[in-house]
């Protein structure tokens, strides 16, 4: 096993036994850049220099006794969609000036300085994040690791590409309705949404309620590590949480056999593609075996996605009406349909979306009474022809008719994790999601856990 393919728990380590360094992990995540990134297109800046500066500190450190953190020096990334001191935020867009001051951190950012991870730059994103795929006008189309005639999925589908192709073990991205989730099923690694308000964002986005920033990694205890780092709380998100009562390090290792969790194929009205099917079936079987008490059902809501759909849209339409002159000519076209069809909606409309988003919260939170968990697939079918929003000829009017798994859980704000569950005949990577009741990510890491330790193939 090469170090690009270390997981961060395995690079620390290395550097506390003094087998591998910072500067050499990092300079072999950039080697990987250089040689896979013309082809993936993960990255939308990288920052050499200024990675190995931090390497070289973190090398120090760790060379004295006095690492900062638990991943200090591991070379990581962030989705463009999050404030960088010193870099622009240009969130995939051709209508935000580079040439202005960036001298702001955001949350996430800042905690990742903090604890010394070394930030390779930044990953690529649909135009303000909007779709399920990954390309934009301003940096063109990323593509999977696993087979690069694939989508990544997204919106984030560069951090999930960088990981997957060894270019830094770690990344955060943004998820406000499957964004984070999609793409790790599709490249196979490992993809997280906490609970609403877990990891603080500022600015506050306009997809409010949907909002999510998430952990990407190689691996559950990865994953675990760096929700430590970035669920801190900061004074500039007033949705933001209390800061957590344990470590997720610590409960990511929770013993979960013997809880009870409901197993749903489809959630009642998903049309799944057969072979996703039957890897997330045997996935479940496996965790069933290992001592988790499986029911199948379903939790018992129609598709939401109509009051998502108000939700998102209007969210879309109020960002993009904050942009400068002549945006609307240079958005990509379908997002400038977004922003037609949010523009219709009142304030009467965006209420009772809301209501209905609030109704759906009740009922996961007493299906949660008697389940402890919900498992179901992450995405309904594989990594689908890169460059298109929806399957080439499958019909479908936008990506959230590909999503149905996922933006429910967006609407009720509880924690999501994607775990690979296994490879179709073609190789490519399945994804299975758990989703726990508000507050509980520790439970869902500790599951997740769990599905990792008797699937261990699935990840490779």
């Amino acid at each position: 096993m090469t170090d690009r393919e270390l997981t961060a728990s395995e690079l620390v380590a290395a550097y506390a036994t003094g087998e591998l360094s910072p500067v050499e992990a990092t300079q072999n995540a950039l080697q990987a850049i250089e040689e896979r990134d013309g082809e993936i297109n993960a990255y939308c800046l990288v920052d050499a220099d200024r990675a190995l500066e931090q390497a070289k500190a973190a090398e120090i450190r760790w060379r004295d006794g006095n690492p900062i953190g638990w991943l200090d020096g591991v070379p990581a990334s962030i989705k463009d969609m999050f404030l960088t001191q010193g870099w622009p935020t240009l969130r995939g867009s051709t209508s935000i000036p580079k040439d202005q001051p960036w001298d702001v951190d955001s949350p996430v950012m800042a905690r990742m300085r903090e604890a010394g991870l070394v930030v390779l730059g930044k990953t690529t994103t649909p135009e303000i994040a909007w779709k399920g795929v990954t390309d934009s006008e301003l940096t063109g189309i990323t593509r999977n690791p696993v087979d690069p005639t694939k989508t990544a999925g997204g919106s984030s589908g560069g951090s999930a590409a960088a990981v997957a192709a060894g270019m830094g073990g770690l990344s955060v991205g943004t998820d406000g309705g499957g964004s984070v989730r999609i793409p790790a099923s599709f490249c196979g690694i490992v993809g997280m949404k906490p609970t609403h308000g877990r990891i603080p964002l500022y600015p506050a986005s306009p997809f409010g309620p949907l909002a999510h920033a998430g952990p990407m990694a190689r691996s559950v205890d990865d994953t675990a590590l760096l929700l430590d780092v970035i669920a801190t709380p900061d004074p500039r998100d007033p949705a933001g949480l209390a800061p957590p009562v344990g470590t997720y390090r610590e409960a990511v290792r929770r013993d979960v056999r013997g809880l009870i969790a409901a197993f749903s194929p489809t959630l009642g009205f998903v049309d799944v593609d057969p072979e996703v099917a039957a890897i997330v079936a045997a996935a479940v079987k496996s965790l069933s075996d290992a001592g988790l008490q499986l029911e199948e059902t379903d939790p018992g809501f129609e598709d939401p996605k109509a009051a998502f759909d108000v939700l998102w849209s209007t969210g879309a339409a109020k960002m993009l009406d904050s942009f400068g002159p002549g945006t609307y000519e240079r958005v990509d076209p379908g997002l400038r349909r977004v922003w037609d069809f949010g523009k219709q909606f009142s304030a009467s409309d965006y209420l009772g979306a809301t209501a209905d988003r609030a109704a759906l919260g009740i009922l996961m939170g007493e299906f949660h009474t008697r389940y402890d968990v919900l498992i179901t697939p992450t995405i309904p079918i594989p990594a689908f022809e890169a460059g298109h929003e929806v399957p080439p000829g499958s019909g479908l009017g936008g990506w959230p008719e590909w999503t149905p798994f996922t933006y429910p859980f967006n609407m009720t704000q509880q924690p999501a994790i994607s775990v690979p569950a296994g490879r179709t005949a073609a190789g490519l990577p399945v994804g299975l999601q758990i989703v726990g009741p508000r507050h509980s990510d520790d439970l869902v890491l500790a599951v997740a856990k769990l599905l990792e330790e008797v699937r261990p193939w699935a990840r490779h």
